[in-house]
């Protein structure tokens, strides 16, 4: 996922305490340089799959915050979203809900457009996927700017969904702004996430 620099082991959790866990996570990210293309830093989160303890670490700690909150379904936005959401939903006991680009999926679906710093792009999800009512996470590696994540909320509510957090691995704000900033764009939702540029989690 792109973003402007490399992340930081976040200095607290939730609890306020510093977790061991995320120095290994941060660790594990590779930053690329101009990558897809010129002036862009990518942060390449493949690293950390093939290290299954570190890999582990990061999922248990999405985990630990979700389980006993009665998290219905977990809803992972393409592509690597689908990389921790299903292991997330399998260990809380809560169904995997793919949120697609256009096209990839069959049937009945809702679709949500958003803007892109150049044009726009679209998200689809399974008519009938979640109840109304039902306690939702949505699950992403990177959060810049939100707006891909404000499209996932926005598909979920429309179903009827109680949309309770979203949850990254890495918070990376493109344009350094406020978390404020991130509650606009996200529909007033809290975003969770293990890492940040700023120091901390958020």
């Amino acid at each position: 996922m792109v973003a402007d620099e490399a992340p930081e082991a976040a200095k607290e959790t939730g609890c306020g305490a510093a977790d061991p866990r995320l120095q290994g996570i941060s660790d594990a990210i590779r930053v690329v340089p101009h990558f897809p293309k010129p002036g862009i830093m990518f942060n390449d989160i493949t690293p950390l799959l093939l290290r299954p303890g570190v890999f582990k670490d990061a999922v248990d700690m999405f985990v630990e915050r979700y389980r006993g909150m009665g998290i219905a379904a977990v809803a992972g936005i393409e592509a690597r979203g689908f990389i921790f959401g299903p292991a997330i939903a399998l260990a809380i006991g809560a169904k995997f809900i793919p949120l697609r680009k256009p096209k990839k999926l069959p049937g009945d679906v809702f679709s949500e457009s958003y803007a892109l710093e150049y044009g726009t792009d679209c998200l689809e999800m399974h008519v009938g996927a979640i109840e109304p009512g039902e306690r939702a996470v949505v699950v992403d590696d990177l959060v810049a700017t939100g707006g891909t994540l404000s499209a996932a909320i926005k598909l979920l509510e429309r179903a009827g969904a109680d949309v309770v957090e979203c949850a990254c691995v890495i918070g990376l704000p493109k344009f350094k702004v406020p978390l404020f900033f991130f509650f606009f764009f996200c529909r007033g939702q809290p975003i969770y996430s293990l890492l940040s540029q700023f120091g901390k989690g958020y």
